[in-house]
C-alpha cells in the first residue's frame, strides 16, 4: 500500500496541507489565505482562531482531494511562522487577543528600555540573538504589561504561550481537553529565552525579560513524538515540528556544515548550516539552532532575516498599483536596460540582518524625472538581492567560508530575472529544486524520517533533483559600482524614527 506523509505549514500569509509520496513528490495540496490586521501603525497581527479552523477545513480536503485514508498517512509534521506570537487561556482554548506577528514592531520602545537595562548584554551569548521586536520575548512582556490581570493569570499557569506551532500542537491534540503544550528546539531558539548549548529555557533570561515560566511550552527535538491529532482528522501520529526557515533548510537537504539555502517569500531567510557547534557572529546576524533529530546533538546555524521582499511586490501592487499582479513585475522590469539610478530600501519596519536598525525606514533614493514603472519595477526586484548580498557578506565573514553555491526556494523563485540578478551579485550559481514547496517538504521529511517512512538523511538527500540553475554573467566593476550605491542608500535609512 502507497503510503504517505502530511505537512501542515501554518505560513505568514496562508496555511497549507501537502502530502508527499515517498520520493518526495506532491500528491494533493490545500491552501488557505488568511487576513492580516493592522489596527496600528506599526502593528502586524493575525486571528489565530481564524487560523485554526483553516487547519480543521484544509486537514480532512487534502486527503479527500488525493482519496487516500487516515491508515495511509505515516506521520505529520508541522512547519510555522516563527516568533509570531500567541497566547490563550489553558482552560477554555479561547486566544487572548490577536497573535502578534513576527513583522510587528509596536514593542520597539520596550526594546529600547531592555536594550540599556542591567544583563542587556548577555542575551546575546546566551540565545544567540540580539534585543529586538523581532522575537517573541518583547512580545510577551509587551501583553503581559498592556492586558489587566494577565500577569497573575499568567503566573498561575492559567494562561499559555505559543509560538505557531505550540498553538496547532496544542489544538490538534485535544486543546483544552488533553492538549499538549510542546514546541520544538528550533522554535525555542526564536524567542530570546532558550539557552543556546543546553537547549532549556534559560531563567536569568526569563527573569530579564520578566516572563513567567509556567506560560512556557516543554522543548523538544525536532523529530519527537508529540502526540496523536483528536481534531481536524484523528488518528495521524505528530512526530515532528520546525519552524518554517528550519523546516527549508532541511527540505533543501542541506544537512551538512557550509550548505546554504535561502527561501524568498514575505520576507526572506537564508540559513547557512554550520554544524554541531553554534557560531557567534560578530556581523550582525543570528546564531540559531538549525535542527535536532531525535537524540542527536543539534545542529546549528548562521541565519541573516530579511523582512521585506515579496511583500515590497505586493506593496508595489496593492499599495501603488504599480502592476496588477506580482507576475507582472518581471515584464515591467524588463522594458529597462538598467535601474536608471533608482534604489528602493524597503525598512518598512527597520531594518532586520545585518544593520538591525529598528528605527530605519524604507526610501526611494536616486529618483530623476528620467525615472518611469519600468525602473521602479526593477529597483524593487534588485533590492532583494542586495539585501541578500548584505547576508552573503556577513555570513561569509562569521563563517570563515566563501559561499560556492545558493539553493533557493519561494515563491519568487519563479522570477527569472530576479534569480539571474541574483546569481550576478552574488557571483556564485544560483539552484532551485525541482520541488519549491520546501518549507512543507522539510516538515515532511522530518516527520517521516521519525517513523522510519524515510531511512536516513542520504535516502532524503537522493530525492532532491535540481530544476533551474543561474550563473553569474555581470562585470565585477560594475558589481561594485552599484554595491556602493546600494550601500549608500541603506543609510538614508537609518535614525528616521526618533523614539
Amino acid at each position: 500500500m502507497q503510503r504517505y506523509v502530511m505537512a501542515i505549514d501554518q505560513g505568514t500569509t496562508s496555511t497549507r496541507c501537502i502530502l508527499f509520496d515517498y520520493r518526495g513528490r506532491l500528491a494533493a495540496v490545500v491552501q488557505r489565505e488568511h487576513r492580516h490586521h493592522f489596527p496600528r501603525p506599526g502593528w502586524v497581527e493575525h486571528d489565530a482562531e481564524a487560523i485554526w479552523r483553516d487547519v480543521e477545513r484544509i486537514v480532512p480536503q487534502t486527503l479527500a482531494q488525493a482519496g487516500v485514508s487516515v491508515g495511509e498517512i505515516s506521520a505529520v509534521g508541522i512547519a510555522n511562522q516563527r516568533e509570531t506570537t500567541v497566547l490563550w487561556d489553558r482552560h477554555t482554548g479561547v486566544t487572548i487577543g490577536r497573535a502578534i506577528g513576527w513583522e510587528d514592531t509596536r514593542t520597539q520602545a520596550l526594546v529600547e528600555e531592555l536594550s540599556r537595562a542591567p544583563g542587556a548584554e548577555q542575551v546575546i551569548q546566551r540565545c544567540g540573538l540580539p534585543i529586538s521586536s523581532y522575537f517573541s520575548a518583547p512580545k510577551i512582556r509587551w501583553a503581559l504589561d498592556h492586558t489587566p490581570g494577565l500577569r497573575a493569570r499568567a503566573e498561575n499557569g492559567d494562561v499559555l504561550f505559543g509560538t505557531m506551532d505550540s498553538w496547532l500542537v496544542w489544538k490538534l491534540t485535544g486543546g483544552p481537553d488533553g492538549g499538549v503544550h510542546l514546541t520544538d528546539v528550533s522554535n525555542a531558539s526564536r524567542t530570546l529565552l532558550m539557552d543556546l548549548t543546553t537547549l532549556s529555557w534559560d531563567d536569568e533570561l526569563l527573569k530579564f525579560f520578566d516572563i513567567p515560566p509556567a506560560m512556557l511550552p516543554g522543548i523538544r527535538s525536532s523529530t519527537f513524538d508529540f502526540g496523536r491529532t483528536t481534531a481536524a482528522v484523528p488518528g495521524i501520529p505528530i512526530t515532528a515540528v520546525l519552524g518554517d526557515q528550519h523546516a527549508a533548510l532541511f527540505g533543501q537537504t542541506c544537512f551538512a556544515a557550509g550548505e546554504a539555502k535561502c527561501t524568498y517569500g514575505t520576507g526572506s531567510f537564508l540559513l547557512l548550516n554550520t554544524g554541531t557547534d553554534p557560531v557567534r557572529s560578530t556581523h550582525g546576524l543570528l546564531t540559531t539552532v538549525g535542527f535536532q533529530i531525535g537524540d542527536e546533538p543539534a545542529v546549528y546555524a548562521l541565519e541573516g532575516s530579511i523582512a521585506v521582499t515579496g511583500s515590497l511586490v505586493q506593496w508595489l501592487r496593492d499599495q501603488l498599483g504599480i502592476i496588477s499582479s506580482a507576475p507582472e513585475i518581471e515584464t515591467l522590469a524588463r522594458t529597462v536596460t538598467d535601474n536608471g539610478g533608482c534604489y528602493v530600501v524597503p525598512a518598512f519596519s527597520g531594518l532586520l540582518a545585518p544593520h538591525w536598525r529598528g528605527e530605519a525606514r524604507g526610501v526611494i533614493a536616486g529618483l530623476t524625472s528620467y525615472i518611469n514603472r519600468g525602473h521602479l519595477a526593477r529597483a524593487v526586484l534588485e533590492a532583494t538581492a542586495w539585501q541578500t548580498k548584505d547576508v552573503v557578506e556577513a555570513m561569509n565573514a562569521d563563517s570563515g567560508l566563501d559561499l560556492a553555491t545558493l539553493r533557493v526556494d519561494g515563491g519568487m523563485t519563479a522570477n527569472h530575472f530576479l534569480m539571474q540578478f541574483l546569481a550576478d551579485v552574488l557571483d556564485v550559481p544560483v539552484v532551485r529544486p525541482m520541488v519549491a514547496e520546501t518549507v512543507s517538504l522539510g516538515a515532511a521529511y522530518a516527520a517521516g524520517l521519525a517513523v522510519g517512512h524515510w531511512p536516513d538523511l542520504q535516502g532524503l538527500r537522493a530525492n532532491w533533483h535540481r530544476a533551474g540553475q543561474w550563473l553569474p554573467d555581470m562585470d565585477a566593476e560594475h558589481r561594485e559600482s552599484e554595491y556602493e550605491n546600494w550601500r549608500r542608500a541603506v543609510e538614508l535609512t537609518f535614525g528616521w524614527i526618533k523614539t
